[in-house]
């Protein structure tokens, strides 16, 4: 077993295998408190200026991660599932343990 802290994954590319693009770097994650589970990694959208025209974050769910390696994290997101995991900073997603 080979251990890596959040430290380690915002270092590491996030790579989508569907189309080869690069998202970014994980900038954050999404926990539930009450189960103690990761939820899904977040890629921080590009600020603008003092932060206008800011892009909005890519929120990419814990199951979409396929492998994560010494330099990159593989993710496998579908053309139709890209436009949910694009949400502003602002709007909570809320989660239910299962």
């Amino acid at each position: 077993m080979k251990i890596c802290s959040t430290v380690d994954l915002r270092e590491k590319e996030v790579i989508n295998l569907c189309d080869g693009a690069r998202l970014g770097c994980a900038q954050d994650f999404e926990f539930d408190v009450t189960c103690g589970k990761i939820l899904a990694i977040v890629i921080a959208g590009d600020g603008g200026i003092f932060g206008f025209s800011r892009k909005e974050d890519i929120i990419i769910p814990w199951d979409k991660i396929q492998c994560i390696g010494e330099d990159t994290v593989l993710v496998r997101l579908e053309a139709h599932e890209f436009p949910s995991c694009i949400h502003e900073r602002k709007k909570k997603k809320h989660f239910n343990c299962k």
